[in-house]
Parts: C-alpha cells; structure tokens; sequence
C-alpha cells in the first residue's frame, strides 16, 4: 500500500543515498561535517554494533524501506528515514572507511567481515521518495518518538524542535501528530531553545559536556521546576506554553552559564558535574540555587553535597525562627491584659511585628504559589 503524500517504493543503488545532515540524533554542527565525521557521530551515539553484526551475518533484509527527499542539486537522495542503517552499509562495504574515520576523528570502529554471498545484498536497497520533509514528519515522529524504534529524549526534541520552526505549528497539533498526550514535548523543545541560546551566547555546548552520554533530561526537568525559574529569571510555568528562542534573559547569561556547567560539566575545562543521577540531584541543585549562602559554597567549593548542607540549615534555620515567632506571639497576645494603654512604644512595637509579619506572608505566598501551589 502507498502511503498518503509518498511515492511507491522504488529500488534504488547504495551510492545514489546520502546521509541526513539534519538528523536529530547528530548533537553536533552536522552541517560542517564530512561524512566521515557523520558515520562517526552515528556510531557513536546510535549504537551501531547490533546493525553491524545483523547485517555482517545475514545480508541487508530490504523488509522495511528508507525515507529518502531528493537533495536540492538533484544529485542524490537524502535519507530522512535509515541512517543507522545507511551509515552501517557504508562501514560493511568500505574497506577504506575505517581508516579514513580514524584519520578524521580518531575514532576507530570495529567492522565485521561480510561473507561475499551476502556482498550483492547491500547494492541496492527500497525506498520511499517524499517531495519534502513536512510529508515524512507525522510518520518519523510517531515511529521514533512513541512508537517502537523511539529516539533517545535528546533526538526527540531537536525534531520537534525543527518541525515547531520550519512549519510555524503549535506544539499541541505536533503532540497530537506523533501521540503524546502530555507536556513532554513542550518542555523538551523548550529545554532545546535554552541549549541554543547557550551555544550562540558561547557559553555550553553539548559537544563539550564532561560525560560521554548526555542526559537531556536532566535539563527539560530542571527547567520545569521553580527554582531554577526564578534562578533564571524565567517565567513562572514558562513550560506549559509554546517556546521562543532565547528564553533566558540577558543578564542571566553567566547563570545560565554555570547551570549548566554544574549539570553537565566540562570537558575541555576538565570541570566534572555536581550532578551525579537525576534524582535526588537535580532536587538538591534546585534547592541550592533557592539559596545564595548555599549558591556561594558550591562556587567555592564545587561540592553539591556541603552546598547542600548549607540550603539545608538555611532552611532550618528559617523554620525554627517562624516557629518561635508564632509562639512568642502567641504567649505576648495570652499576656495582653497586662499591657494597661499607657506605653505608647509597646504599640509601635506591636505594628512593627505586623508590618513585618504581613511581608513575611506576601513573601512566603508569593513563592508557593510561584512552586505550584494554591
């Protein structure tokens, strides 16, 4: 059956496909690179190896075909759908790729050796020729995002992150289109614009992050919680809606800057992450931030746990102060038939204790209310 907007499969050579420089699973400029440097990043972050092994013992099955766009030269075709399985054919039939792919990133990927009856399988393979990207959006997005072959969180975004730009759709009809029915997808686009917004200001980049694996979410997840809001100088529930691009305000750049570093790290700066696992770190970050003594001791000493420990008897401290207020307030009204009218700056007292205890109240409202609550 030919599916809507797409043309009937057609066999076409190996050599006529050319891999997709826009493949949200690429976390770097993938426009610059050579596809030496693309079938290394696929490597890298796709997992190749079970392709590899598949395909090296049984032949390339043309069970599925790729989704392929015509480049604008005309002179090849752009797989949108099947790189891992592209770049996997070109790593079994290259012998020279190896080497050229070490020679350019230094990475050097262990290739198994074809049997020369499987060889004729990789010459030729189906694909599915859309007329533009837009056609092939709905069905890649279901398939990678909630369907059976899903992306990791990070791919997920920068897709719905281009098709939210190039088609001007809000992200509620996109959601509908690839099946999510929650906010996920908002916060991750969301959390896209911000890493943007960090590359173009030359703050972060994901390339230079300390971990070999990059943990998206702990960033769309701490940028939905209140206190790296108000640490950003962010909009309260800013999340809940469509994004912008440079969400972050300019003077919050350096902030910006160092969240990011303590979620992430530096690679060229040799600077590890304070955050370790997602929960309970990401949580004990936020309350850090909510807290400038706190704020100060991670930036002097790097150490999440001693920054914590300061948040935390902040936070103590505070509790035990409105604790006992309360109850010197308390015991003064219990007592009040004792005060006989005459001393005027016992009233004053009196007022200060309200002037202050009503701003000690907006205070506390404004911020529950800015955490969520009602």
């Amino acid at each position: 059956m030919t599916l809507p907007g797409i043309a009937a499969p057609t066999k076409v050579p190996v050599e006529c496909l050319r891999l997709d420089r826009q493949n949200p699973r690429l976390t770097g400029r993938a426009h610059d690179y050579s596809e030496e440097e693309l079938i290394a990043e696929l490597y890298r972050t796709a997992e190749l190896d079970e392709l590899l092994q598949s395909m090296s013992s049984n032949g390339y099955l043309d069970i599925e075909p790729l989704v392929v766009v015509a480049e604008q030269d005309g002179a090849g075709l752009v797989v949108l759908e099947g790189n891992r399985r592209l770049a996997t054919i070109r790593l079994l039939c290259d012998p020279h790729l190896v080497s050229r792919i070490r020679e350019a990133t230094g990475l050097s990927p262990s290739i198994p050796t074809v049997p020369d009856d499987l060889r004729s399988t990789f010459d030729q393979v189906t694909v599915y020729r859309v007329s533009n990207r837009e056609q092939a959006r709905p069905l890649i997005g279901f398939k990678h995002i909630n369907g059976p072959q899903k992306w990791d969180a990070y791919a997920k975004a920068q897709f719905a992150a281009k098709w939210y730009r190039d088609e001007e759709v809000g992200l509620n009809q996109i959601a509908r289109a690839i099946g999510d029915r929650h906010d996920t997808i908002k916060r991750m686009v969301s959390a896209v614009y911000v890493l943007e917004q960090a590359r173009t200001e030359e703050l972060f980049t994901v390339e230079d992050r300390y971990n070999k694996k990059f943990s998206f979410s702990h960033l769309y997840t701490s940028l939905s919680r209140s206190q790296y809001m108000e640490y950003l100088g962010l909009p309260s529930g800013w999340t809940r809606y469509d994004p912008e691009p440079n969400p972050v305000p300019s003077e919050r750049m350096q902030d910006l800057r160092q969240v990011l570093r303590w979620i992430y790290g530096s690679k060229s700066d040799d600077e590890r992450p304070v955050v370790k696992r997602q929960n309970p770190d990401i949580k004990r970050l936020g309350e850090v931030l909510a807290k400038p003594e706190a704020v100060h001791e991670l930036t002097v000493t790097g150490s999440l746990d001693r920054a914590h420990g300061v948040a935390a008897s902040v936070t103590a401290r505070f509790t035990k102060s409105l604790i006992e207020a309360r109850r010197s307030l308390s015991d003064a009204l219990v007592s009040v038939r004792g005060y006989d009218g005459s001393d005027e700056s016992l009233l004053d007292v009196s007022r200060d204790a309200k002037v202050t205890a009503d701003a000690l109240n907006s205070t506390m409202t404004k911020k529950y209310e800015q955490a969520g609550g009602r």
